[in-house]
Parts: structure tokens; C-alpha cells; sequence
């Protein structure tokens, strides 16, 4: 079962994940913030300095595209691994803090906009996907953002992978692989 968009929700679910992730980060030790699930995979430290470029880059800009230019400005393509370069001297609690900020402004920004139904059904370019409407790219943030608070559980939860014993037949989330990411 799947429900239809609603701005104010996705607003809702948007708003709460630095706090989410906040509180599942904040105050663990380097060692639980840069594991990883292996070759090609990303530490929950990484996932917070790709949530930080996304909501420089990626979320509001491609809105204001869209708004702005409908499809006749193609959006930048998104670097997916521009966080290794650009914050890689950057604690993650600094990382906490610099997600939360400025997803707090993007949001103000965003709910700034008022947008109508029809201003939903806009549509603008994505270099990978071609035309694609503002109410799928605001959905997509959403499921964007649950995705990544599921892979930091996913990773946090494999730190004890071989400390559950038997345990690792009903926990699934040990035995999953990952996606590579791409």
C-alpha cells in the first residue's frame, strides 16, 4: 500500500531526520561513525557528509530549477561521492550540525515557496531520468532521507554482526547485503 504526496507530510518526515539521525549518531566513538559494510560502501560519517552536499547542491536548488526554468535548464549531475573530498576534515558531529542547520533553512525555504498542486506537476530536467515533475523529486527526498537512516541502522547493526551468536537467523539486518554505492 502506498499513499499519495502531501507537502506538509513530506515536510514532516523531512524535518525529523537530523533529529533522527542525531540521535542515533551523536556520541559514538570513531570507530561505530567509520565502519563500513565493505568494499564500495559507505560509513554512517559519509552518509552524513552526503546528506550535508545534498541539501547544498541538490533538494532546494533542483526545486528552484524547476520553478525557475521548468525543463529548459537541465539540473547539475549530483556528485554522489563529492562528500569524501569535501568534508573529510569535518567531525561528524560537526557534520550533525551542518545537516541540521541547513536542512532547518531549506525547509523555511521551502514551505516559504507555498506551492499549489499545480506548481507539484511542474516539471524539470534530470540529466539521468529526463523530465521528471517536482512532486516526484520532493518524494523522492523523502525516501531518500528513510533510505539513508535505514543504511546507517543497517551498518551500525552489522558492528555486532559476529557478537550475536545464533541470534543472526531472526536478525535479518545482519545478513542483508548491501547496495554498492553508486
Amino acid at each position: 500500500m502506498s499513499i499519495s504526496f502531501d507537502i506538509d507530510e513530506a515536510i514532516s518526515i523531512l524535518e525529523r531526520t537530523p533529529k533522527v539521525i542525531s540521535v542515533l549518531l551523536l556520541g559514538l566513538s570513531k570507530e561505530w561513525l567509520y565502519n563500513n559494510e565493505g568494499d564500495s560502501t559507505w560509513s554512517p560519517h559519509q552518509v552524513l557528509g552526503h546528506l550535508v552536499y545534498g541539501e547544498e547542491t541538490d533538494w532546494l536548488p533542483r526545486t528552484k530549477i524547476i520553478i525557475e526554468f521548468d525543463t529548459t535548464k537541465e539540473f547539475e549531475p549530483y556528485d554522489r561521492f563529492a562528500q569524501d573530498r569535501l568534508y573529510a576534515d569535518k567531525s561528524s558531529k560537526e557534520l550533525l550540525s551542518l545537516f541540521a542547520k541547513k536542512r532547518a533553512q531549506n525547509l523555511k525555504e521551502l514551505k516559504g515557496m507555498n506551492l499549489s498542486s499545480e506548481d507539484l506537476m511542474r516539471k524539470g530536467k534530470h540529466p539521468e531520468f529526463g523530465n521528471i515533475t517536482l512532486k516526484e523529486m520532493l518524494s523522492s527526498w523523502v525516501v531518500h532521507d528513510l533510505g539513508h537512516i535505514t543504511q546507517i541502522s543497517r551498518v551500525l547493526a552489522k558492528n555486532y554482526k559476529n557478537e550475536i551468536g545464533p541470534w543472526t537467523k531472526y536478525l535479518t539486518i545482519v545478513r542483508s547485503d548491501p547496495p554498492p554505492e553508486q
